[in-house]
């Protein structure tokens, strides 16, 4: 299987942390903002990442992604059967991935992919916007995370893994967990980072974050 696009990307990095959790491994491939190579456009045509290409089978969107991972690979369950407990974990991976990544990566791309990767200037206003709608998203994490386990019952799933991956990206520009302001939120975003599947991906980010933004990597 190849993944599409650099593990900086939250959405990214939640397939290939979903990936992890059920043992498969993947190739990954060049694809993101500004990327014309005709192969990825193929996959993915309106250049979104992620985007995967499973033995001729391509597919773009972490979410799309994730729930064909899940009927493929049900081992182990990342997306609860429950009505009540799978209505939340989708509720939680709609939050990380719209609410809380509308306003992270808008600190993100105007500070980093946009100025580094495009060519494209610092548009600050847009960072402080984010940095101003970042504090309400946070208390909501920290009123919802709970003292142990995970967000959806005693099953780490979907939501722990979309949530807490951007977290991760926000640590790029300084906005990753605090325990000071947020001790349930950081508790429970270190238990996430503790899992041998997040240790491997952490260790392919390492890497790349190494080769492509070092002093972002080692900040």
């Amino acid at each position: 299987m190849k993944l599409y696009g650099a593990l900086l990307s939250p959405f990214v990095r939640k397939v290939a942390v979903v990936l992890a959790e059920k043992g498969l491994d993947y190739t990954p491939a060049r694809g993101g903002p500004g990327v014309t190579d005709a192969e990825f456009l193929a996959v993915s045509p309106f250049a979104k990442i992620p985007a995967i290409d499973d033995d001729g089978f391509t597919l773009a969107d972490s979410s799309a992604i994730v729930h064909y991972l899940e009927a493929k690979y049900p081992s182990p369950p990342l997306i609860p059967t429950d009505p009540q407990a799978l209505g939340h974990a989708v509720w939680f991976d709609e939050f990380g991935d719209t609410i809380f990544a509308a306003s992270g990566l808008k600190i993100l791309f105007n500070r980093v992919v946009g100025p580094r990767f495009l060519g494209l200037p610092v548009n600050e206003a847009l960072a402080l916007e984010g940095e101003a709608e970042l504090p309400r998203i946070f208390a909501y994490i920290e009123s919802v995370v709970p003292d142990d386990g995970w967000l959806v019952g005693e099953a780490f799933t979907i939501a722990d893994i979309t949530v807490a991956s951007m977290l991760c990206t926000l640590r790029y520009v300084g906005y990753g967990s605090n325990a000071s302001a947020y001790p349930k939120t950081a508790a429970w975003h270190a238990r996430a980072l503790a899992r041998p599947s997040w240790q491997l991906v952490q260790e392919k980010e390492a890497a790349l974050m190494q080769r492509i933004l070092p002093d972002l990597a080692n900040a």
